[in-house]
């Protein structure tokens, strides 16, 4: 940087920029955020701006303030951070304006609505490895969310995957987090003190002891926490009192979904990282942001009370048995703005007249909402805030500007001075064609006029042929080709008048508004309880409406060890089905039945089946209706799944390396009370490796984790299980042959699968007509030898090319060419030690 003059504005930038040393920071000139030396470089090259330099040479690339948004969002959605320096004092002749950061924004620390996914949280994540286990705390700044819990490594991982935080923060002395797709910041180790973080919590809270919140004793949970609220407030420079308290709970405090679930099971997103096709895309009709975000944590964490369950379930069901008022109900929600964000901005005061204005239309809804709401869900009704409602409406102009220092935003009668103000501005007009009339009266000049520029101000115009005329008092300002331009005192002493109440006007409304806000902010708790409980009714009214347009049932969800459907359905296939189309299934697993072995053709449903009924225990343990007839569903721990077979290429494991390592997660972590969804394990290897590791699964799961499973397997050999245990039993999705043809009846039924249809399979996907002939003809030779129980040539691998013919051996030639007719005794014996030696 020394190569270039250092200027004063210069001196001030460096000065700055050491306070954030890692972000971009937008400095503040004028109309314009500037930034300088290598910032100007990086975002030239990131958001593709002219990159040029100021007059001393300092390399120089800027945005417009108006438009600095869609910038900064590119920034931060890139991984930057963004420091935002705002001038502090109007600018005046030769003095450098003061200025300072005021805000940080990272993807953690996020509070504009353009850069926040309305119906998902934004957290930010604090980690804190301890001696036996790590501290995680989540902050949402945008809501005010704020969550704790302690962990092991392999959890920890896990849980920032399940709440897919936008940013994580950890000590500067800890090695990497092992995530992907999130910014990682480092803070000092001293930030993670537990005196110092423990002091930061409860100097914020006001209070004593953490006790009280339940995370008194979560050491680690301690340093997590106090560093996320620490880093939170330090970007915002704001206290961030709108954070009233810090949760704490407990992985085991809900169903268990570990990641592999979660993606083959496709609850919130496929493993393409799409979103169209999960469950919560097929769920997700809330009228709300607050709904729609807790409608997700419901999805991804179900509970595990049965008496919670049934609580919720009950909600739900006064909104399915009164679908009028439920429609007219949602009505109202879907007229919500985001009130938690909008709230959160209140709070920071940074809402502008416009927000004010919407945050008092939906207070306004209130009551209508209380109206549609029954006496059983008296607990959801929502505070009386009309006398908020009635300040606002008598306070904000109908339309106001999206600024609130420029005036226009604070209705008439609502402040005598600014009446006064005002008048004196809106009779500008009046007084000037009164003394622009006197004027010409006075002097004879009839077209002598009065105008304004915001170089001279109000100034008198006298064309040449009249200057004659021109009175002595008038002062000649400027000089154009035709005319001559003056001013008076009398003109100037109004136009000193106009303007200081023009600006008068404008500060007077501004404080006015800051006035009307801060009287609002005493409101934020009650209006965010407000906000929660139209977030609940919003989740409660949406799962009615989902189960009453697609027909389905309220679960009975108990202790029992069982999971039993009539006439079940896959929640997201059957809505890309026609209806009617999709065929419901039984499924039925209790002491009796714990492992039911699932045998059938590709493509005939298998996969379907099982992710059909995890999906169920899922919506059934968050309090939802389910796609069946009926069902009685034991409360389920966790749920494992082991479904396909993919590389895991970013760590160097292979195919069945990774199937390995997951099925040996499900054996090593299952309980008695989890559902294992096991779709052929051990396809990964050989054939008889395959068959071998898959046995000695089923048998485990039966003699030591007693877990309900569903095992899909195409290894037609262990059906044989059924016979080792009474609590294995067959089932298979029934196919029929028909013209040489396949037909999926998409039917589960008791028994093994009679054959594979592999071939009939293949035909369907559209392989070569002789691929399919040939495959025939070796189908018929590995069955022949099967027949004839050669061991030995079924333990080795059969290599045929597609080209090759099943060749004739010489001992079934010589065998054809013999006329037994003519042979004796001793020729038939010397001719059969003569084949015998030949094989």
């Amino acid at each position: 940087m020394n190569k270039f003059t250092i200027t004063p504005l210069i001196r001030q930038y460096k000065r700055l920029k050491q306070k954030e040393p890692d972000a971009i920071l937008f400095f503040r000139v004028g109309d314009f955020y500037e930034t300088f030396y290598e910032d100007a470089v990086l975002t030239s090259k990131t958001l593709g701006i002219a990159l040029t330099q100021r007059q001393e040479g300092v390399p120089l690339a800027g945005v417009p303030h108006h438009s600095a948004k869609t910038y900064i969002q590119r920034l931060v959605s890139g991984g930057y951070k963004v420091a935002i320096c705002e001038q502090l004092e109007e600018p005046k002749p030769g003095k450098l304006v003061e200025r300072d950061i005021m805000e940080v924004i990272t993807q953690g620390t996020v509070l504009d609505d353009m850069l926040l996914n309305e119906k998902k949280t934004n957290f930010l994540a604090s980690v804190y490895p301890g001696d036996n286990k790590y501290g995680l705390a989540l902050l949402d700044i945008s809501t005010g969310d704020f969550r704790v819990t302690e962990l092991t490594r392999d959890e920890l991982l896990d849980e920032i995957r399940r709440f897919e935080p936008k940013e994580i923060i950890i000590p500067s002395g800890i090695d990497e987090i092992e995530v992907n797709n999130i910014a990682v910041s480092r803070m000092d180790d001293f930030e993670f003190d537990y005196e110092y973080t423990l002091k930061n919590l409860l100097s914020h809270f006001g209070i004593q002891t953490l006790d009280g919140f339940g995370c008194g004793g979560m050491r680690e949970g301690i340093q997590a926490a106090g560093a996320a609220l620490f880093y939170a407030k330090r970007n915002k420079r704001k206290d961030l009192s709108y954070v009233e308290r810090v949760s704490p709970y407990s992985r085991n405090d809900s169903l268990v979904l570990d990641e592999p679930t979660r993606r083959n099971l496709e609850l919130v997103r496929k493993p393409t990282g799409e979103t169209d096709g999960t469950l919560l895309s097929i769920l997700d009709n809330t009228t709300t942001p607050m709904g729609g975000r807790l409608l997700r944590d419901f999805l991804i964490s179900p509970l595990l009370n049965p008496e919670e369950i049934r609580e919720r379930q009950d909600k739900v069901s006064v909104f399915y048995n009164n679908p009028s008022f439920t429609a007219q109900l949602r009505g109202f929600l879907s007229q919500m703005p985001d009130l938690d964000r909008l709230i959160t901005r209140l709070s920071l005061e940074r809402v502008n007249a416009r927000d004010v204005l919407f945050l008092g239309r939906a207070l306004k809804k209130f009551p209508e909402i209380n109206r549609f709401l029954p006496d059983s869900l008296s607990s959801y009704k929502l505070g009386n805030f009309d006398g908020v409602v009635e300040e606002i409406e008598k306070t904000i102009v109908e339309s106001p500007p999206q600024t609130i220092k420029e005036g226009g935003i604070i209705r008439s009668d609502v402040n005598k001075e600014l009446d006064e103000l005002r008048n004196i501005s809106k009779n500008v007009k009046l007084w000037i064609a009164d003394f622009e009339n006197t004027e010409r009266q006075r002097t004879g000049i009839g077209s002598l006029k009065v105008g304004f520029n915001s170089v001279f101000g109000y100034y008198i115009e006298v064309t040449r042929p009249n200057l004659p005329k021109v009175p002595e008092e008038y002062v000649r300002k400027q000089t154009l080709a035709n005319a001559e331009r003056f001013i008076t005192p009398q003109l100037k002493e109004y136009e000193a008048k106009v303007l200081q109440a023009d600006e008068r006007s404008r500060l007077l409304e501004y404080e006015i508004f800051k006035e009307l806000r801060d009287r609002l902010k005493n409101f934020v708790p009650s209006m965010k309880e407000a906000s929660t409980k139209i977030a609940y009714i919003d989740v409660f009214s949406t799962l009615a409406s989902i189960a009453r347009r697609y027909g389905y049932t309220r679960p009975v969800v108990d202790d029992e060890d069982r999971i039993v459907m009539k006439d079940a359905r896959h929640p997201v296939v059957e809505r890309l089905l026609k209806e009617g189309e999709f065929i419901p299934n039984d499924v039925k697993l209790d002491l009796d039945e714990r492992v039911l072995v699932i045998t059938g053709p590709n493509m005939a449903g298998k996969s379907t089946y099982l992710r059909q009924v995890a999906l169920c225990a899922i919506l059934a343990q968050m309090g939802s209706y389910i796609p069946a007839m009926e069902a009685k569903i034991g409360i389920v721990d966790r749920i494992f799944t082991r479904i396909g077979a993919s590389d895991d290429l970013t760590k160097g494991v292979s195919t069945f390396l990774a199937e390995m390592t997951e099925t040996a997660n499900i054996l090593n972590n299952a309980t008695r009370r989890s559902l294992l969804i096991l779709d052929e394990i051990g396809r990964g290897t050989s054939t008889y490796d395959g068959l071998s590791i898959a046995w000695a699964s089923v048998e485990y799961i039966v003699k030591n984790t007693k877990a309900k499973t569903l095992f899909a397997t195409h290894y037609h050999e262990l059906t044989e299980l059924e016979r080792l245990s009474d609590e294995i039993k067959n089932y298979n999705l029934e196919c029929k042959k028909w013209k040489d043809k396949i037909i999926f009846l998409r039917k589960v039924v008791r028994g093994g699968c009679p054959q594979s249809y592999g071939i009939e399979v293949a035909k369907l996907a559209g392989l070569p007509k002789d691929v399919i002939e040939r495959a025939k003809r070796i189908l018929v030779s590995l069955e022949r030898e099967e027949r004839r129980g050669s061991s030995e040539r079924l333990m080795q691998p059969l290599q045929l090319g597609i080209f090759d013919e099943v060749k004739e051996s010489e001992v079934e030639r010589e065998l054809k060419n013999i006329d037994i007719e003519k042979l004796t005794p001793i020729d038939a014996l010397l001719i059969l030690k003569k084949l015998k030696d030949k094989l």
